[in-house]
This record gives C-alpha cells, sequence and structure tokens, in this order.
C-alpha cells in the first residue's frame, strides 16, 4: 500500500493579512464583485459618506465628476474629515479612516446619529481598490491632502493651503489589477444619484461627465418634495387610479419613519425601501411592517364597511398589493444589514416601528379620503377573483395532466434526449419555419415548437387568461416547470430555450412577446441564462462558386468590400426563415459549430421593467416619445 502524503500545517502556514490587504485580496466581500456592479460601488460609497454629512444637517451640496483615464471626483460642503492626531493610531484621522478598516465617526458618540455606512469600511475599501487617490479636506480655515496608492499612504497628511469653506474631496481611479475593464456607465450612475436626492429634501446633487473633452455634459438633482416627488417619478409611465397619493412620516422608538405609496392600472407591484437612505433592494424588517400594517388595515375597513361578507375570506396581501408604487424610507440610529453591500434590513425593531407608523396614517388616510379607499379596495377584490380564477384554470389543466408535463403539446417535435442541460428547443414563428426547421434540427438533442400568429401580450392580462390562449399554454407545458406558484425551475427540460424569429418588423414583435412572458412569469430562467435568441441571416452574398452569410449591414458591405468586383455579387436577402432550405438553415443558425447566440441577461431589473411597462403596456405616449427619440440615434427602426 502507498504511504499517505504528508503534508505540513503549523504556524508558519497561517497569513495575517494586515491594514487593507484583505481587500485585496477578497474584494468581492466588500463591494458584491469585480465586476461592473462593484467598480460602481465605489463611487456610491464616496457619495454615501458625503450623504452622510446631509442627513446630519451638515453639507447641502455634492458633486461627482467623472474625468478622463477613469478617475472620479466627489466633492462636498460637509465639515470636512478631521486632520488632527488619533488617540489610539498616533496617525491623522484622515489617514486613519481612509486606510484602516472599521474606523470611523459612526460607531459611538455624536458624530454621526443617523448615517448609511455604519460598517466603517466605505472609504476605506475604495482606497484599498484604486491604483490611485486623493483627499483633500477643508477645515477651519485650512486646506490638507493626502495621496495614497492601493490603500497605503503616500506621504503623511500635508497642509496645502488656505480655504474659506469646509468640505471634502476624493478622487480615486480604480485599480487596474482588480477590476479587468474600467468602464463607467453614466444612465446607472444618474439614476442612483436621482434616487439619493429624491431621499435627501433639499441637497443638491451634480453629476459633470468631462471624460470627453468636446463632449461635457452636467445633470442637477434638487427636489423639495422628498419620497412623494420620487413617488410620482416611479409612476411616469403608468395611470393613477386614484387621485391621493398616501403619504406618512411619524417617529417610534426613536426610528424615523416615512412611507408613500398610490396605485397604477399595472397588474405589477413597485415597492423600494431605504434604510439612512440605503437602497435595500431585498427590503428587510422596515419593508414586512409597512406590508403588514397595508393588509391589515384594508382588511379591517373592508369588514367594518360590508365590503368583504362575514363568511369570505380576508384579501391576501398579494391581492391588496396588485398594482402598488410604494416607497418605504427609515431612519435608524444602528441599523443592521446583512452583508456589507447593504441589500436587506434585520433589525427586529423595525418592524413593529414601521408597521404602528404606517397602521396610524393608513387609518386616517382610509376615512379621510373614502373614494379612493373605495378604488384601492375595488382593485383589490379584483385581483382576489383573478386569482381564484387562474388557480381553477390550473387545477383544471392540473387535472388533465397538462401543466405538469405528463401530456406534452402536439406541435412539439421533441428531442430524444432527457437530460436538460444538453437539450435545447427552438421556439419559432409559424408552421413554415417549424417545416424546415425540423428537417434542420439534430433530433438528439434540439426540440422545435412553432407558435401560430402573435402569441398574446402577458402584461395586459392576468393568468386565467394566459392559460386560456393556447400558444402560451403550449409553451409553458413543453418547457415543463409549471407557472406562478407551482413554478419549478429543478423541472425545466431544456436549459437552453432559443427564440428563432424572421429578421423583419413582425419577427421583432413577435421575439418581444416572447421575452415579455419570460421576463414576467419566467424571471429564473432568465437569471440563469437559459434563455437565448437565435441569430438568422439578413443575406447570402454569392460570387462565383463561393457564398457567404452576413448576420447585418455592416458585415454584408464588410464582405463587399472585400470582393475585386463587387459588380459580379449576387445578394440574396432572406425576409423571413422559411425561405432557408432546411440545409442552410442548420448551417447558418441552428449548427451549434457556426451558429451566433445572443443569451437574453437583464442588468437592471428596474429598468427592464419600466421597458417593458411602456413597450407593452397600454400607455401611447411614453411609446411614441421612446420610438422619436430613438429614431434620432438608430439608423434603422422598424415601426
Amino acid at each position: 500500500m502507498a504511504k499517505e502524503k504528508q503534508s505540513s500545517y503549523s504556524a508558519k502556514d497561517i497569513y495575517v493579512l494586515e491594514g487593507l490587504d484583505p481587500v485585496r485580496k477578497r474584494p468581492g466581500m466588500y463591494i458584491g464583485s469585480t465586476g461592473p456592479q462593484g467598480l460602481h460601488h465605489l463611487i456610491y460609497e464616496v457619495v454615501d459618506n458625503s450623504l452622510d454629512e446631509a442627513l446630519g444637517g451638515y453639507c447641502n451640496k455634492i458633486e461627482v465628476f467623472l474625468l478622463p483615464d477613469n478617475y472620479i471626483k466627489v466633492t462636498d460642503n460637509g465639515r470636512g474629515i478631521p486632520v488632527d492626531v488619533h488617540e489610539k493610531t498616533k496617525k491623522s484621522a484622515l489617514e486613519t479612516i481612509m486606510t484602516t478598516l472599521h474606523a470611523g465617526g459612526k460607531f459611538g458618540g455624536d458624530a454621526y446619529k443617523i448615517s448609511g455606512g455604519l460598517h466603517g469600511v466605505g472609504v476605506s475599501v475604495v482606497c484599498a481598490l484604486s491604483e490611485d487617490m486623493r483627499a483633500e479636506v477643508c477645515r477651519e480655515g485650512k486646506q490638507y491632502a493626502q495621496e495614497y496608492k492601493q490603500g497605503k499612504p503616500k506621504a503623511a497628511v500635508k497642509k496645502i493651503g488656505d480655504c474659506k469653506k469646509n468640505g471634502t474631496t476624493i478622487t480615486f481611479k480604480p485599480d487596474i489589477e482588480i477590476f479587468k475593464e474600467i468602464s463607467f456607465d453614466r444612465k446607472k450612475i444618474l439614476n442612483h444619484l436621482r434616487q439619493q436626492a429624491y431621499l435627501t429634501k433639499g441637497i443638491s446633487i451634480d453629476l459633470y461627465d468631462q471624460r470627453i473633452k468636446d463632449e461635457p455634459y452636467e445633470y442637477h438633482f434638487y427636489f423639495e418634495g422628498g419620497i412623494k416627488s420620487y413617488l410620482k417619478y416611479l409612476s411616469r409611465n403608468s395611470e393613477i387610479v386614484h387621485p391621493n397619493p398616501f403619504y406618512v412620516s411619524g417617529e417610534k422608538d426613536g426610528i424615523l419613519v416615512e412611507a408613500a405609496f398610490l396605485y397604477t392600472d399595472e397588474f405589477e407591484i413597485c415597492e423600494e425601501s431605504f434604510t439612512n437612505n440605503i437602497f435595500t433592494i431585498e427590503g428587510g424588517t422596515h419593508l414586512t411592517g409597512f406590508r403588514s400594517a397595508l393588509t391589515r388595515l384594508i382588511n379591517e375597513y373592508a369588514r367594518k364597511n360590508n365590503i368583504i361578507k362575514e363568511s369570505e375570506q380576508n384579501l391576501t396581501g398579494d391581492d391588496i398589493r396588485e398594482g402598488l408604487t410604494a416607497i418605504v424610507s427609515v431612519k435608524i440610529r444602528e441599523p443592521q444589514f446583512e452583508g456589507q453591500t447593504k441589500t436587506k434590513l434585520g433589525n427586529p425593531e423595525a418592524r413593529p416601528a414601521t408597521e404602528a407608523v404606517a397602521a396610524e396614517g393608513l387609518a386616517d388616510y382610509l376615512e379621510k379620503y373614502s373614494q379612493d379607499t373605495k378604488i384601492i379596495i375595488e382593485k383589490a377584490v379584483l385581483s382576489y377573483k383573478a386569482r381564484k380564477a387562474a388557480k381553477a384554470a390550473k387545477e383544471t389543466v392540473l387535472r388533465k395532466g397538462v401543466l405538469d408535463g405528463l401530456s406534452l403539446p402536439g406541435k412539439l417535435s421533441d428531442c430524444t434526449s432527457r437530460k436538460p442541460e444538453e437539450s435545447e428547443i427552438y421556439i419559432v414563428e409559424g408552421e413554415s419555419a417549424g417545416g424546415s426547421s425540423r428537417q434542420a434540427r439534430n433530433r438528439r438533442f434540439q426540440a422545435i415548437l412553432p407558435l401560430k400568429g402573435k402569441i398574446l401580450n402577458v402584461e395586459r392580462v392576468r393568468l386565467d387568461k394566459m392559460l386560456a390562449s393556447e400558444e402560451v399554454k403550449n409553451l409553458i407545458i413543453a418547457l415543463g416547470t409549471a407557472i406562478a406558484d407551482d413554478f419549478n425551475l429543478d423541472k425545466l427540460r431544456y436549459h437552453r430555450i432559443i427564440i428563432m424569429c424572421d429578421a423583419d418588423s413582425d419577427g421583432n414583435h413577435i421575439r418581444t412577446l416572447i421575452m415579455t412572458l419570460f421576463f414576467r412569469h419566467f424571471r429564473a430562467i432568465i437569471d440563469n441564462g437559459y434563455l437565448y435568441l437565435a441569430q438568422p441571416p439578413l443575406y447570402k452574398i454569392t460570387s462565383g462558386k463561393e457564398f457567404n452569410y452576413a448576420y447585418s449591414d455592416e458585415e454584408k458591405e464588410s464582405l463587399l468590400s472585400k470582393m475585386k468586383d463587387r459588380t459580379k455579387a449576387s445578394i440574396q436577402r432572406y425576409k423571413g426563415l422559411g425561405e432557408m432550405n432546411p440545409e442552410q438553415l442548420w448551417e447558418t443558425t441552428m449548427d451549434p459549430e457556426n451558429r451566433v447566440l445572443l443569451r437574453v441577461t437583464v442588468d437592471d431589473a428596474k429598468a427592464a421593467d419600466e421597458t417593458f411597462d411602456m413597450l407593452m403596456g397600454k400607455e401611447v405616449l411614453p411609446r411614441k416619445r421612446f420610438i422619436q427619440s430613438s429614431a434620432k440615434s438608430v439608423k434603422n427602426l422598424d415601426i
């Protein structure tokens, strides 16, 4: 028997990372990722420090500069970071804050009663992940500066001059060793700054994009209305169904609570929650408290006024929240977030505090605005009836063994493989393309499902109407996951779902209808990277015995430019998949060795939600504006 290999494990194998080395070793632990999300998080961490000054009443102006060579500069007119010697570290407080984890004025004392960055790692993490950084501070008429490289100071803090106003300026350049691709998205930054300006009444936040010398850009935010103004912004592309939005603010057990909501004619729910201006994208105890108050008060009012009979069930939270746009914001002394990226509030005391303040405001609102209340409850009752109808429809098809995959649709030409990881399904437009693709496919791992015409626009219908659509039902059955509460991703029968439509306006519309269905009801399929768009060629270019396929006008021109005599080239424009014979369809669009597939991803769920509302909803004006604005910058636009 061979001897077991001996491995040494002693004190010398234990590594102690000092200073900011842990951040550089495991940056994802501190900023979420080293991709675009983490890159932009650096800006937000610095801006959050300035916002903490604003929350304390010491700052009313923040400026963000996008500079050439990937530099970012953030300035504020707050008190300025202290520069005197720290008693424990024997270094300047500025250097301590910039180069030490868990160092800051937010762990005790009265410097910050309310702030977002309670972990004390924000700006020091930015310092650690920057190849170049400079901090400038104005305090008590004097200006100080210090520079850093990868979390280490280049020299001691120096006095560099005099100044009349207090404030802090942080300039940094992300480290290319950490972030392999550095590209700041102005729209993403604007959205974050807009959100913060709404949440901080009376603060001025300015963005200056100076990356391109001849194309300077600036945008300015200032809102007096706070979250009431933000509520109107969030619902700007929808029809509001009642005239008086709800708003309440109050304090309970030392926690400041603000909440606002209104109802639109949409089916989707839009809820945003914040803690000390930090966007808690996963909600938390404060959002749970608000939902509890809303559900309880609506049901109590409905029973009190005999809208819900004694023998009837209460309306559920989902019934009451259909079409709801709501904002919940709390200010709390010591928030407990799940992780440094602060996506969910965990403080148990935030739930009863938020519920109490929201309930008190709701009780007054429901009595004062009885007509609004009637509209809200009627909408909830309609949702309740639709939910019951959808449940009955699901039970009907489940009894037939349909949605659980026991009875596959007749139109489906399934593959022989039963391994989801190697199986793929082509969702094709019409029987003509269905016939060609059936002949072209590899039967072992490729399935074909043709759809008749344009499927139902699910943006404007509930589940019971969806299940009445034969085409939608066939697609659900083929996937095998079921839908709504019964959805189970583990039962997905194919790990590549490929939408294959004609490259014309009708094909684009059908593609959008199918993507709307997936985004609204099968979001997990998109999030797990299982949805793709096929890219059939637009042209076949033949010259003599040689031919090439072009997938865009640009590619066509590129191929023609390489020919000695382009006038002799024969160009065939494919108007639809049905014009290709099976061999061509396999070679160009279905052969894994040659085909081009685009994976459908959702980088910004909120932006995607707004886009689907605009393009597929019933409001015409937002869609018209989008087309008009796009027409200026898009070369080819199907209308």
